[in-house]
């Protein structure tokens, strides 16, 4: 069977790879691909967030009954990681480096702790409260290609 957590981590991999990318690109100064490649991942994490924000999180809720727990936690920390790519986007586009390895580095970070909340706590509580959960994560899979 398949679940939730392995579906939604394995995004989050493909998210870092592409920030990586993009990375990558800002190093050697080639600020046309970082933009280029900023935006494949500005585009995937966004995707990611409407699968949990439009999906994961309302079935959990509905399961739960609250809506003022660990998915009201993980939105505002949604929130904060659109304000910090889109601080990417305007430093990439201004080919500051200082500025871009700044936010990036910030950023790095968060997700790095956001991802761990999610795949050790919130993805597992989904995985084991939701339960037959074949629909949903066929339209997780929409949003995330996976």
């Amino acid at each position: 069977m398949t679940t939730i957590k392995p579906i939604m981590a394995r995004h989050h991999e493909y998210c870092d790879r592409l920030f990586a990318d993009a990375e990558q690109a800002a190093n050697q100064q080639d600020w046309n691909a970082c933009r280029q490649l900023l935006q494949h991942f500005a585009e995937a994490m966004e995707a990611h967030f409407q699968a949990e924000e439009e999906e994961l999180f309302p079935a959990f809720e509905r399961v739960t009954g609250t809506q003022a727990g660990p998915t009201e936690v993980m939105r505002q920390e949604h929130l904060q990681i659109r304000q910090l790519i889109a601080s990417l986007a305007d430093a990439a586009a201004a080919a500051s480096d200082v500025d871009f390895f700044g936010v990036g580095d910030t950023l790095v970070v968060f997700m790095e702790q956001h991802n761990r909340k999610e795949e050790g706590i919130l993805y597992p509580m989904c995985d084991d409260r939701i339960g037959d959960s074949e629909q949903l994560i066929k339209r997780l899979q929409l949003f995330v290609g996976a």
